[in-house]
């Protein structure tokens, strides 16, 4: 598993990449001002931070509990993508509307916008971050016992 301080390095640069892309991409695309696709995007990420950490790592006690060890499959990769950022949606949404004054409906369709960049982005970045950060044993292919 992976220590502390390696999920705080890979929350902090999931983060700082993810700013730089979403507030310049989000200011067109929403047509709002830098300042408040900036405050959405750094409230943002400052949430995202906290729920990459409890959902991290409660979902590799899970995969360590269930498979003993935590590397992830493509299929698991992609589910572990969507279920963090459907998690992330339900968090974000009340607060996003309550800034911008507007319903929940357009929060909602402003939320999933982000979240569908962000489902890309983490897959992504985690591929990435995996490859560059590895954990001891992971380049050895453990043997299935044959059943």
């Amino acid at each position: 598993m992976r220590t502390t301080r390696d999920r705080i390095r890979h929350a902090l640069l999931f983060e700082m990449f993810g700013l730089a892309l979403i507030i310049p991409f989000g200011t067109v695309l929403f047509g709002l001002h830098a300042s408040e696709m900036g405050v959405i995007g750094v409230g943002s990420a400052i949430t995202a931070a906290a729920w990459n950490y409890v959902y991290n790592l409660g979902f590799d006690r899970v995969m360590q509990r269930w498979t003993g060890h935590t590397r992830k499959s493509l299929v698991l990769r992609v589910a572990h993508a969507v279920l963090f950022e459907a998690g992330l949606l339900l968090i974000l949404m009340p607060p996003i509307a309550w800034y911008l004054g507007i319903g929940l409906v357009e929060a909602f369709v402003m939320d999933l916008a982000i979240a569908a960049f962000y489902v890309a982005y983490a897959f992504v970045f985690n591929l990435a971050y995996d490859r560059a950060f590895p954990l001891p044993g992971w380049g050895e292919v453990a043997a299935e016992p044959s059943r």
